[in-house]
């Protein structure tokens, strides 16, 4: 592993928008965040809002990142769980403006899901992440 993140794109493959198809991470100790769901600190979701919830499910991500000693470029791979696809969709312009706030430019490989429901009543989206805390 390098000392820096790297992104890779298969030859020809066109680029993607909003995650990346493979990803180096520094070395360092594996960081696990579990899925972070769109409320506050003290578990109360302040919003119905899917933009505004996925906006603080990234803040509570940042929070565990910065709290393991890492930065937000040391995540290699993150889940997204939606409960509902066409809203996610609907969202994209203020989910980008929000992802470039609490995220910058970094775009790990991603993938997102469709589910029936979330544990925590309310919640339409939860977000897990897996990176390294740099050595």
């Amino acid at each position: 592993m390098t000392s820096e993140t790297e992104v890779f794109l298969p030859h020809g493959w066109k680029r993607p928008k909003g995650y990346a198809n493979a990803i180096v991470l520094p070395k360092g100790r594996p960081l696990f965040i579990a899925g972070m769901v769109g409320w506050d600190e003290n578990e109360v979701f302040q919003t119905d809002d899917f933009a505004a919830q996925f906006r603080q499910a990234l803040l509570n991500i940042a929070a565990c990142i910065k709290a393991a000693g890492s930065r937000s470029d040391c995540i290699g791979r993150m889940t997204i769980f939606v409960t509902d696809k066409q809203e996610y969709v609907g969202s994209l312009k203020q989910v980008g403006v929000f992802w470039r706030e609490v995220m910058g430019a970094h775009y790990p490989a991603m993938a997102l899901v469709e589910v029936q429901a979330l544990l925590e009543e309310g919640a339409k989206v939860e977000i897990e992440a897996t990176g390294v805390v740099p050595e």
